[in-house]
């Protein structure tokens, strides 16, 4: 009875195993893949690679090692494909599994070594390499990273040391022969970007910070610190960009959070201002700039730019006094900006003061001696201002450079009247009006004709005859080809 239970049980157990070895074969065949289809992607991986199309060539090499997780050269050839896509994060643990696999593996060795110490892991990397010595004394590379790794730790011990002492310009440059070696080392750009902020250069702070969000897996405080840099140097679209990467990373940090909120408010309110401008809506973007620096206080360039773009919009609004009141405050915080200065000498134009149009264009020449606005704006001023020292129709006229059709008519009517010689007894008294009366006439003949109003905004008199072709005609000024005072007769006129 005991044996047939005994033969029953072996029988079971038998099947069992059967059992097992046939859907070993059977997962073999669905998860696995037959040595021909291996050694078909590893061809076909290092033909895509040979031709440069290392996505394609990686594609073929993940199936290789998912076919066969057991062949180090797979994993060491997959790591090559990463580091020819620049990738050498992705190829460390290629490497490590292909030197676990086979420890005497001295190129996986050595080419870990090389990326650990690109990324200022000296520790790591002088491990490395003295393992391939190791096993190959004379090993000609590994010797000299060797070297570059004792180099490297003593340096960046250095560049530490003077950090301390607030040595910041002898510490960035003992980290720049740092980062010649480890150009993959975040703590070491880091370090350099402080620097940098300490000495007052917020850019190259910018451009050192900027790869360490790539080189450690979560920056949130790069992108913060970037986003930082960027606003208060005024690039706020910039800051947004960098916050908002902070926050895809962690949606609930509360510092990159708090920052958001205040980048966010700050730019809408910039972007608004400026297309309210393009739209011509002047009195409402100089609103809008007056919020922006109640939402920014603290950091001067968004202040001077609200200032800057208010002057800009009272001048387009023709009031000229408090447009130079403003451009005047704006100078005073950016003396150099051309902007302002070209916009407080269009405001001096329009009310009359053209030999002070032509010191603040002359002065922005200096600073700007490339632009065809400032050159254009300054011949134009230098002519209002030879014609202002002869005659300005709109002093004769007593009107601002903005009056309108009516306003022109108005004080011509008033002043003709005033100065019409039968108001006159004496000889002297007739000549004098008669003079005064002929160039009110010449200023309301130009000052309502839109085209010789145009050219003498620009700095042309149209009724002087140097500027008309075959001279002028008539009495000095007159606009018609004769004067109604040369015949002595007494003329009487219908103000219109």
């Amino acid at each position: 009875m005991d044996s047939c239970r005994l033969t029953g049980l072996s029988g079971v157990l038998w099947s069992v195993s059967l059992l097992c070895v046939l859907l070993d074969l059977q997962l073999d065949g669905v998860l696995g893949a037959t040595q021909a289809e291996i050694e078909q992607h590893l061809e076909m991986g290092r033909k895509l690679l040979a031709a440069g199309q290392l996505a394609e060539a990686l594609s073929h090499y993940h199936s290789a090692v998912e076919g066969d997780s057991k062949n180090y050269l797979t994993f060491y050839k997959r790591a090559a494909v990463f580091l020819a896509m620049g990738k050498s994060k992705s190829a460390l643990p290629d490497l490590t599994r292909a030197i676990h696999l086979k420890p005497d593996f001295l190129a996986a060795r050595l080419q870990r070594g090389n990326i650990l110490l690109k990324q200022g892991n000296t520790q790591e990397a002088r491990e490395d390499f003295e393992a391939v010595l190791h096993r190959s004394p004379d090993h000609k590379e590994a010797q000299e990273q060797l070297m570059k790794a004792n180099e490297l730790e003593e340096m960046q011990e250095e560049a530490h040391l003077l950090n301390l002492q607030g040595e910041y310009s002898a510490t960035v440059s003992v980290l720049e022969r740092v980062i010649e070696i480890a150009p993959w080392d975040p703590e070491s750009r880091e370090l350099r970007a402080e620097c940098y902020i300490r000495m007052g250069d917020p850019q190259k702070a910018i451009q050192d910070l900027t790869p360490t969000t790539r080189l450690r897996n979560d920056n949130r405080a790069a992108f913060l610190k970037l986003s930082l840099l960027h606003y208060s140097l005024g690039e706020h679209h910039d800051s947004l960009n960098h916050i908002r990467e902070c926050l895809k990373l962690d949606q609930d940090d509360k510092d990159c959070f708090t920052h958001y909120k205040q980048v966010k408010k700050l730019s809408k309110q910039l972007d608004s201002a400026e297309e309210l401008i393009q739209q011509d809506r002047y009195q409402e973007a100089i609103e809008k700039y007056e919020s922006v620096m109640k939402t920014e206080p603290k950091v001067q360039f968004y202040t001077n730019l609200a200032k800057e773009r208010i002057c800009h919009c009272l001048l387009k609004m023709r009031l000229a006094v408090d447009a130079i009141d403003v451009c005047s405050e704006a100078h005073q915080r950016d003396p150099r900006n051309t902007n302002i200065l070209r916009d407080r000498a269009e405001a001096y134009i329009l009310n009359q003061e053209y030999e002070k149009a032509v010191e603040d264009y002359q002065e922005a020449r200096e600073f700007n001696s490339d632009s065809n606005d400032v050159r254009e704006g300054l011949e134009r001023a230098q002519k209002l201002l030879k014609i202002s020292r002869k005659r300005d129709y709109y002093k004769i006229l007593g009107v601002s450079r903005s009056a309108n059709k009516q306003e022109i008519i108005k004080a011509y009517r008033k002043l003709a009247q005033q100065w019409h010689p039968d108001n006159f007894q004496s000889e002297s008294e007739k000549k004098e009006a008669e003079k005064k009366f002929i160039d009110i006439a010449s200023a309301k003949e130009v000052l309502t004709d839109p085209e010789m109003r145009q050219k003498f905004d620009a700095g042309e008199d149209p009724l002087d005859p140097e500027n008309q072709q075959g001279g002028g005609q008539g009495g000095h000024g007159w606009p018609f080809p004769f004067n109604p005072f040369e015949s002595g007769g007494s003329f009487h006129f219908k103000f219109q």
